[in-house]
């Protein structure tokens, strides 16, 4: 038998999740609303300040511990998608924003008090093609003047803090495409109406993602996190405590497909025998087990060598796909075990296999992985 490393995790986390059914999440999506009283109990918990310093007062814990966090959220059949942000984005406030900016802000965000769940990178024309964003914030007596747009900030209605990469030196002033960008923690609070307009952006599942809109928004000059110019940078040393913090989400839900079609196919009997006694159906998830726990292997692989300060960009990669391969496999097969019931709201089984099916393309896509393995292990030209 597997013997998972954290119990004491593990359990408390069950225990919360225990109080926040399938119900509760069908509830939530009819209304398009947020979880408030779920992120409000993993707040008191501690678990959302796992990885703030305990000098903050946050847990302090390893990204192995929070990655355990994210992934019994998932296997309980719950989502972390909500507030899962909140655990890397502080990161780049830790690594790299002055004393007096954590000072400022890390304690509260780690009490609850503040909430840091908006990440304001990715827009409509640029996609993944980061350096390619039009979003300015240009420099002036006070502070900063923003205008751009950003898609896809998930929780932004739901945040008080917003992380926010922007150009501060045109394109065509920069040596190389990845200068020239910025990041700025915003307050929210003092920007709506002044310069920030946030509208929902309805999707195939219950992210409460939303489409931001800075029109000459002016922010302070201690807005500004770390050098001018050195943003770039600063978000890629975040991503992959990203990749595979969501990664160890995808094992969870992965989790939760096997253990919820094996019960079913032990349990539904059709022409006098129980499903799960056809190998057409137990053999597809007895595989989908087998890839889950390869794909764990590797989370575990890369969340180790984060831990330990090694270069780890390929396996926070590869983790990253493998786990949301694993879950999606999972997840077809427990939908097809269901038969007609898996598109019945209240087994849950399609609310969670819209879900996981997000994986595939964030928080970076399947290819993007692959292009990425290609051209820098592998050798290859770069393919794009």
């Amino acid at each position: 038998m597997r013997v998972a490393d954290h119990p004491e995790i593990r359990d408390a986390i069950r225990r919360i999740c225990a109080g926040y059914p399938g119900a509760y999440w069908r509830d939530l999506e009819a209304r398009e609303a947020y979880p408030t009283e779920f992120v409000q109990a993993l707040t008191r918990s501690g678990f959302l300040g796992a990885l703030i310093p305990e000098a903050y007062g946050g847990a302090g814990l390893p990204l192995r511990a929070a990655s355990v966090i994210l992934e019994e959220i998932h296997a309980s059949g719950c989502n972390a998608g909500a507030c899962h942000a909140q655990m890397y984005i502080m990161g780049t406030l830790l690594r790299h924003g002055s004393d007096e900016q954590k000072n400022r802000y890390l304690p509260g965000i780690a009490s609850g008090a503040l909430r840091l769940q908006a990440f304001g990178v990715t827009e409509p024309t640029s996609g993944t093609d980061t350096t390619k964003l039009k979003t300015r914030a240009v420099r002036d007596a006070d502070g900063y003047v923003v205008n751009g747009q950003k898609v896809w900030t998930s929780r932004a209605l739901h945040s008080d803090l917003m992380l926010l990469l922007a150009r501060t030196t045109p394109l065509d002033r920069v040596a190389k495409k990845t200068d020239g960008l910025s990041v700025f923690l915003i307050d929210i609070r003092e920007s709506v109406g002044r310069g920030m307009t946030i509208r929902p952006l309805k999707a195939m599942i219950n992210h409460n993602t939303t489409e931001v809109f800075f029109d000459n928004l002016r922010i302070p000059a201690d807005s500004l996190i770390g050098q001018e110019g050195r943003g770039f940078r600063y978000i890629l040393d975040g991503m992959n405590a990203e990749r595979i913090l969501v990664a160890a989400e995808g094992i969870g839900d992965a989790r939760w497909f096997v253990k919820t079609a094996t019960e079913y196919a032990k349990t539904r009997v059709v022409f006098d025998r129980p499903i799960g006694q056809n190998q057409a159906i137990q053999f597809p998830i007895a595989r989908a087990h087998v890839q889950t726990e390869a794909a764990d292997l590797m989370v575990q692989k890369a969340a180790a060598m984060f831990d330990a300060g090694e270069p780890c960009g390929p396996e926070a990669n590869w983790c990253k796909m493998l786990a949301s391969e694993a879950s999606w496999a999972a997840a077809e097969i427990c939908l097809q075990t269901h038969g007609g019931f898996g598109y019945a709201r209240e087994y849950d089984v399609e609310r969670k296999w819209r879900e996981t099916r997000l994986l595939q393309i964030a928080p970076v896509s399947t290819n993007m992985i692959l292009s990425y393995t290609g051209e820098h292990v592998l050798g290859m030209p770069r393919s794009y």
